[in-house]
């Protein structure tokens, strides 16, 4: 009888540990995915090989949500969806081949799709303060492809100069301000008061080259050439118009852009800023507003960032063999500072270009980004932005004598935002946005939009 209980008793162990073992297993690989890096995972261990070896994959998906509330178009419907799918590839050739004279030498490519429809059928606003970004270049775009090549160290100096070639989006080497980036409208997130005036937006790709030199640590001086070319962001071309101006290359001009810059790190809480100056000029023939013509246009910007408070450090306890003049060995407790990257950050812009050939000759925004202003929410984000563009004086002049009586003035919009971070590859936005006079008039009324992002990496 014991022999049986014994043997019935193995059995019943087997069993349950027949189920519990792949039940603790999944759960593991289960709480590892969600702790990971990317929605994809790490592709069953091979992703950090594949990162190690020179090949970084990279990809990410945001969808977005408009709900007006008011104003704008009353004859639009009030609800609006848009979304945004990229992927991207960087080769490192040191860590390729192992070859240690291509430090430093990286390759990449970026492709995109877009769709939706246009939330600005309801708020009918000038491009500039549209509700979303992501309306220009729809469908399947190339973005980029080329080469940088960052010196180890040249004149003593460590990556001293870099250099950029290939099919290339001027927005992603101008005008850098991440934070600016968190937000949905049009204005702030991409625009920035140029993309009123010439193209400057993401959907822009151009053959051209980036230099950027930095000599010290806290400074840098940048310059860009690329082509200029008529109807550059084309949902049509696709990214692709690799000639430029198909029916006319006649018509291909040059587009320089410069900029230079101070990143100084503030005080005992090493509080990070950016101040900076730029200038372009985007070679295209076109016509003033009160005639004449002009062969391009330009214009200047300036921006500042800069963290203003940062939450306390945290300190961590380490233990360190310390040896004595004897020569015995003891165990030391030792307390490190790691700065902590909570607290309130600052941004702004100012765009100028002539009133002559420019629909928005001055452009400013400006916001606030707090990171973890919520108790236990470290990763959240609490953003506010304002944006104000005033429209040409000449422009209006035009309009007066054509006898328009409505003429643009201004636009401006406030967007709030919270983000919440589920995790580290996926997070909801809530937002709300409110555009002041949206085509730069008071024939569309003011309008309350409301909404969510969310985004995850893969």
């Amino acid at each position: 009888m014991s022999l049986f209980r014994i043997a019935s008793n193995s059995r019943n162990v087997l069993i349950a540990t027949a189920l519990i073992l792949p039940s603790t297993v999944f759960a593991e690989g289960l709480e590892d995915w969600w702790q990971g890096k990317g929605v994809s995972g790490d592709w069953l261990g091979a992703r950090p090989v594949i990162e190690e070896n020179g090949l970084k994959f990279s990809g990410e998906w945001k969808g977005t949500f408009y709900g007006f509330a008011g104003g704008g178009r009353p004859n639009q419907k009030a609800g609006y969806f848009d979304e945004e799918l990229k992927f991207g590839v960087e080769v490192d050739f040191a860590a390729l081949t192992k070859v240690e004279a291509f430090e430093g030498l990286k390759a990449f490519s970026e492709v995109r799709w877009r769709d939706g429809l246009n939330p600005n059928l309801r708020a009918g606003a000038f491009g500039t303060f549209q509700p979303s970004d992501y309306q220009g270049g729809k469908q399947w775009r190339l973005l980029n492809f080329g080469a940088t090549y960052t010196t180890p160290e040249l004149f003593g100096i460590k990556k001293f100069a870099s250099v950029t070639g290939g099919w290339l989006q001027p927005q992603k080497f101008f005008i850098e301000q991440p934070l600016s980036k968190l937000f949905i409208n049009n204005a702030v997130k991409s625009s920035k008061g140029l993309g009123g005036n010439i193209p400057f937006s993401s959907s822009f790709s151009s053959w051209g080259g980036v230099l950027t030199l930095k000599p010290v640590e806290w400074h840098y001086a940048r310059a860009g050439f690329f082509m200029s070319y008529p109807q550059a962001t084309s949902t049509a071309n696709h990214g692709l118009a690799f000639e430029g101006y198909g029916p006319d290359a006649s018509q291909n001009g040059l587009y320089f852009l410069g900029e230079t810059g101070f990143t100084p790190k503030i005080g005992s809480s090493k509080l990070p800023g950016k101040y900076a100056f730029g200038a372009y000029s985007f070679g295209q023939t076109n016509s003033g507003f009160q005639g004449g013509d002009f062969s391009n246009k330009y214009g200047f910007y300036w921006q500042a960032d800069q963290m203003i408070f940062r939450e306390s450090a945290t300190k961590h306890t380490d233990s360190k063999q310390v040896v004595s003049s004897d020569g015995k060995k003891s165990v030391s407790p030792t307390e490190t500072e790691k700065l902590s990257d909570q607290g309130l950050n600052f941004f702004s812009l100012v765009a100028y270009a002539p009133q002559v050939n420019n629909v928005l000759p001055f452009y400013f925004h400006t916001g606030l980004v707090y990171r973890g202003l919520i108790p236990t929410r470290d990763e959240d984000l609490t953003m506010f932005s304002f944006a104000f563009g005033s429209y040409s004086a000449e422009n209006i002049d035009a309009l007066q004598e054509d006898g328009i009586t409505n003429q643009p003035n201004y636009s401006s919009v406030i967007e709030f935002g919270h983000r919440v971070q589920i995790n580290k590859w996926s997070y909801v936005q809530p937002y709300i946005q409110y555009i002041m006079r949206p085509n730069g008039t008071t024939s569309i009324a003011n309008s309350t939009v409301l909404g969510f992002q969310a985004g995850v990496t893969f």
